[in-house]
């Protein structure tokens, strides 16, 4: 298996949404984790399966993430998120 260091993040993360052709994506519900493999593993075991984890299908939705460069967590967000409730 590649390592980490291999995969072009930084080209999968700039896909346009806009003219990303939806038959081309994975759609999450098709991946399967492994959890008895080793954490470097699953996560190159789950990348090789949706190919771009920043673009993606859910359904016949197409999903695409980004991420603040921050040393805010998720559940730091998640918990805000909770108190605006």
């Amino acid at each position: 298996m590649d390592s980490l260091s291999n995969i072009d993040f930084e080209a999968m993360k700039n896909i346009d949404i806009r003219t990303v052709n939806p038959d081309t994506l994975v759609d999450i519900n098709d991946t399967k984790v492994n959890v008895k493999l080793p954490k470097e593993e699953r996560i190159l075991d789950f990348i090789q399966q949706i190919r771009n984890p920043y673009c993606y299908k859910c359904g016949k939705v197409v999903v695409k993430i980004s991420f603040n460069d921050t040393d805010a967590t998720l559940e730091d967000r998640m918990e805000s998120f909770l108190r605006m409730m």
